[in-house]
């Protein structure tokens, strides 16, 4: 049986038992998304100016380059405008906006081969979602916590959800320009069964991660706002294994944020591509399976993977991937279903030239 090797593609065995037990494959959420207006920017335009158009031109490339390198300074950074002398060239689409604004879509593709080929790193488009718990506390009683959208409420309290949307948004804002997926909770029945404003407030997080499952976030970002307090912000971050604290307000905090995850996520273009064999235990379902090649087709170093042998619960992948198996395992352990095997770990695999690492993985759903 032939197993296809390319990313995004279902393999052979999978098809086979699809067609045997006439099974529905149920997907995860996946831990990643695509980050649609990663190329895009909207900037201020000078209607007066003779040279309006070819400097918001600049300052569209300078926000893309922001969002595809991961490093904040990058429109400071005199190597890109040496990189990128023409940021026109890069122009695909570009329209009028509201209050002399022009919007901008830039040649992403482009952009990102200028970059491998001067060894600069590059964050794909693929990237892991950022799920933000945010409780308020607006003094007089008004505690709050912020929905992903703004639910029905009494006339009287339309402050309190305008100060809430003005709240959400600007963590939006701050996420767009960084290019980082965040997202709130829908605080729907089953949110509402399981947290409460007390839960946030008083650092029960381990109900919050755990209410956290069913959006498939990679990382946690937890907020609590107090504006009348002398120190208004206290914020936990969760980010695979590790926990940050943090009491900057929100677009620095959410700056933070994203410089953590474009250091795992982001990797230089002159990262050599190597062999890395990858044991997976716990395989034992068709939804495991599935579940199993979904994370490892949304890993962003990955770049072909294949399955060379399955025994019992355990499938044995052939991995090609940037960074090797540091870069790999790292990947891994942040998937939150993934954890390195303690019975087996890490090792070297006598391959037929030259010899590659091994990784050893258990699936816990």
């Amino acid at each position: 049986m032939q197993y296809r090797t390319n990313r995004g593609s279902v393999t052979a065995v999978l098809q086979v038992f699809l067609l045997l037990f006439g099974c529905v494959l149920v997907m995860p959420v996946v831990h990643s998304i695509e980050v649609a207006e990663l190329y895009t920017a909207q900037v201020p335009l000078d209607p007066e100016n003779p040279e309006g158009r070819d400097e918001a031109y600049r300052a569209a490339l300078n926000q893309v380059l922001v969002r595809i390198t991961g490093a904040i300074d990058a429109a400071e950074s005199p190597l890109f405008a040496e990189l990128f002398p023409n940021a026109a060239r890069y122009v695909l689409q570009y329209r009028p906006g509201e209050d002399n604004t022009l919007w901008v879509s830039l040649d992403g593709a482009a952009i990102e081969s200028v970059l491998r080929r001067a060894g600069q790193t590059v964050w794909g488009i693929d990237r892991p979602l950022t799920l933000v718990w945010l409780a308020v506390d607006w003094g007089q009683g008004e505690r709050e916590i912020v929905a992903a959208d703004d639910m029905n409420r009494s006339p009287g309290m339309q402050r309190s959800i305008d100060r809430n949307r003005l709240l959400r948004e600007r963590l939006q804002e701050a996420a767009r320009l960084r290019g980082l997926p965040i997202a709130f909770p829908l605080l729907d029945t089953e949110d509402l069964e399981n947290i409460g404003f007390s839960d946030i407030w008083g650092g029960f997080d381990e109900r919050l991660l755990k209410a956290s499952e069913r959006y498939g976030a990679a990382a946690i970002l937890i907020g609590r706002v107090r504006p009348s307090a002398a120190q208004p912000y206290r914020w936990t971050f969760y980010f695979g294994p590790g926990v940050s604290e943090f009491s900057e307000e929100p677009a620095t905090v959410i700056n933070q944020v994203a410089d953590a995850v474009a250091a795992e996520f982001a990797f230089a273009g002159n990262v050599p591509l190597e062999t890395v064999a990858l044991t997976i235990s716990g395989v034992d379902s068709l939804h495991a399976y599935g579940a199993v090649h979904r994370i490892m087709d949304g890993l962003n170093p990955v770049e072909s993977f294949k399955v060379e042998s399955v025994s019992g619960n355990r499938i044995r992948y052939i991995v090609q991937v940037y960074g090797g198996a540091d870069r790999l395992e790292r990947a891994l352990r942040l998937t939150r279903s993934l954890e390195a095997d303690s019975g087996f770990g890490r090792g070297i695999e006598a391959g037929n030239f030259p010899q590659f690492d091994s990784l050893e993985f258990a699936y816990r759903p």
